[in-house]
């Protein structure tokens, strides 16, 4: 993993940090893998704008990522590293001794050539999807499952990890990205390893252009706008703006807005850290 700092031959450029790409090893996608992907510019099926900022951005093809990982006790090889526009991390290709493919998410130090598989059978090595209770403590693990045979839901962007921290009877005890500490069934399925690209957070994209190829409109400060348009908007000369909140007048900034009686809230060892 590297990043590249590039000459300032341009205004957009003077600050630019790019990613290195030392981990991909291809830029042709496996064909039978890709599905069409249509943008909706944050409207919904009446054409009402429901999320703002979404619109326009470079047409993208879907990558299947099997995030399920149920071919288990079949041994399959690492064709290839590739990146996905669709995620922060990097995708890679297996190929299954029957001869199918699947993309996976890739973890730091997943190379060509090197031999996966998932189940109770599998070594506790990287790549390998294990059950929780077939996990040895303290090990770093991504792609983490919240009920068995949903398929990985937590720890799966660019540089994450959680950490196997205990057994107790049919649960583990596991710290996550966020600082949070829960509970989560021994029979959910996770990924050996720290998820791939970790220089994602020292990109720096040099250009408002580059946002709109992401798809990503331009934003207004709300103490810019008028009392009307938004509750931190208004006042006399350059006012602060108040209290920060949403547009629907949600307070931010630690202000909580997890419900109190939410029924998982029982699995939750320790909150995450303001």
């Amino acid at each position: 993993m590297s990043v590249r700092k590039l000459k300032p031959i341009t205004p957009g450029q003077r600050f630019r940090v790019v990613n290195g790409f030392d981990a991909i090893t291809t830029d042709k996608p496996e064909k039978s893998l890709l599905a069409p992907l249509k943008k909706s510019g944050g409207r919904n099926s009446h054409g009402k704008m429901t999320m703002r900022h979404r619109g326009g951005g470079h047409k993208r093809r879907y990558r299947i990522v099997d995030f399920k990982r149920d071919k288990q006790d079949v041994a399959a090889v690492v064709k290839s590293i590739q990146y996905d526009p669709n995620r922060t991390a990097f995708v890679a290709l297996l190929e299954y001794v029957d001869g199918e493919k699947r993309y996976v998410i890739a973890q730091n130090g997943l190379e060509v050539g090197q031999k996966v598989s998932s189940g109770a059978a599998s070594s506790p090595e990287i790549g390998n999807a294990l059950p929780l209770s077939d996990i040895p403590l303290g090990t770093i693990i991504s792609c983490i499952e919240l009920r068995p045979g949903q398929g990985a839901v937590m720890a799966r962007s660019a540089g994450t990890f959680a950490q196997l921290m205990a057994k107790d009877g049919k649960f583990v005890t596991v710290k996550l990205p966020s600082g949070e500490t829960r509970l989560i069934l021994s029979g959910c399925l996770a990924t050996i390893g720290a998820v791939s690209n970790s220089d994602h957070q020292l990109l720096v994209s040099g250009k408002a252009g580059r946002s709109r190829w992401l798809g990503r409109r331009p934003r207004t400060r709300p103490v810019a706008m008028n009392p009307v348009d938004h509750p931190m908007g208004g006042g006399e000369g350059r006012a602060s703006g108040g209290h920060p909140r949403s547009k629907n007048g949600i307070p931010a900034k630690g202000f909580r807005t997890r419900s109190k009686t939410k029924s998982t809230n029982r699995y939750i060892i320790e909150r995450r850290k303001k």
